[in-house]
């Protein structure tokens, strides 16, 4: 099978070659489990798990480990159609965010993608604060955003939800569909042009399998109602797949996100309120709080209407969590740090009394 119809370019054949000149085979990640991974090679789809030494790199950052659609370096073995996977090729990008709980651990959802097709439902969910915050992380991860915008057909005041939308979407592009008619699906299918890469992400219950169905032309992803209270989903789909498309496009549908943290977002934020930022930069002081500082852009805006007052409050509290999140980034790599240490110390202590 020729790699181009999965993605493959002359970005990832340049850090492969001195791979190939070593007898390595290359493969892409299509399904990720818990400790294997289904890859597709050249040849063939593959089972495979990750070799000792990439293990041992990698510790316990999972940021170091394979994720859907990474390119990894492969030994295949003759028969049984399985691998080892001995190294994971640069990214060209890469969608992240705080994994769900306590701890600060950073999960990637997808790499090199080249669109991410956020979906918002136009139901009982629509919650134009939640884009924003999907929007951080789609221009932090490299990726191009569009906003999708589906179940048009059960929308009472459709012309509100777009203005609402295009408010805090400033240049991104905006279609509306209804997946479950097969309705402007034909828009979505531009961005599905042959090797390239497009993630589905959104909230449970807002149609990313069903529009997945649609894109792939059969049932592949199980589709379930929503709770007729708030619109909310069951986690219909629930393990990240790659899939190619009738059109030669790539599509990864991901689980739906009830907790969506955000790992880093200090270029995201910039892309995502970009409005905020120029008119911060228009303040008469540069470390202007925006709380009553005389000449204060931003103030003077929120004042005349020019800017909404709920964007302005969502946009501080981000920031806020953006901070906050590398402070404990920062705490982790200093304990990470410290406990390398002490295990040097102690390893050369032994070997001394030795």
């Amino acid at each position: 099978m020729n790699l181009e119809l999965w993605g493959w370019n002359d970005f990832f054949a340049n850090h492969f070659e001195p791979y190939r000149q070593q007898g390595f085979s290359v493969a892409r990640v299509i399904i990720e489990c818990r400790n294997s991974y289904i890859l597709q090679s050249e040849n063939a789809e593959l089972s495979a798990e990750i070799s000792g030494k990439l293990r041992y790199r990698a510790s316990d950052a999972r940021q170091d480990f394979p994720a859907v659609g990474d390119w990894v370096v492969i030994r295949a073995r003759e028969k049984g159609g399985t691998a080892t996977i001995h190294e994971i090729l640069p990214r060209k990008s890469k969608f992240s965010r705080k994994a769900a709980g306590a701890e600060t651990r950073e999960q990637i959802v997808a790499t090199n993608i080249d669109t991410v097709f956020l979906v918002s439902g136009l139901d009982g969910d629509f919650n134009p604060r939640r884009i924003e915050r999907y929007l951080i992380l789609a221009w932090e991860s490299g990726a191009n955003p569009v906003i999708v915008l589906n179940k048009a057909d059960v929308c009472p005041n459709l012309e509100k939800c777009l203005t609402e939308v295009e408010s805090v979407a400033l240049g991104v592009p905006i279609i509306t569909i209804s997946a479950t008619i097969d309705q402007e699906l034909a828009a979505l299918r531009s961005y599905l042009q042959p090797g390239q890469t497009v993630a589905l992400l959104g909230s449970s219950g807002v149609g990313k399998s069903t529009i997945t169905n649609q894109l792939l032309r059969e049932t592949v992803q199980t589709v379930q109602t929503v709770r007729q209270g708030d619109s909310r989903g069951k986690h219909t789909t629930t393990h990240r797949e790659l899939m190619r498309l009738p059109t030669g496009g790539l599509i990864i549908d991901t689980p739906g996100m009830r907790e969506l943290q955000i790992w880093s977002g200090e270029e995201g934020i910039s892309g995502s309120f970009a409005d905020i930022e120029e008119l911060a930069g228009q303040c008469r002081f540069r470390d202007c709080q925006h709380e009553r500082e005389p000449g204060c852009a931003v103030r003077q805006a929120l004042q005349d209407g020019s800017l909404d007052e709920s964007r302005f409050a969502n946009y501080q509290k981000l920031q806020k969590e953006i901070k906050y999140m590398e402070r404990k980034q920062d705490q982790r790599e200093y304990i990470a740090e410290k406990e390398k240490w002490k295990k040097i110390t102690k390893s050369m202590r032994n070997y001394q009394k030795g």
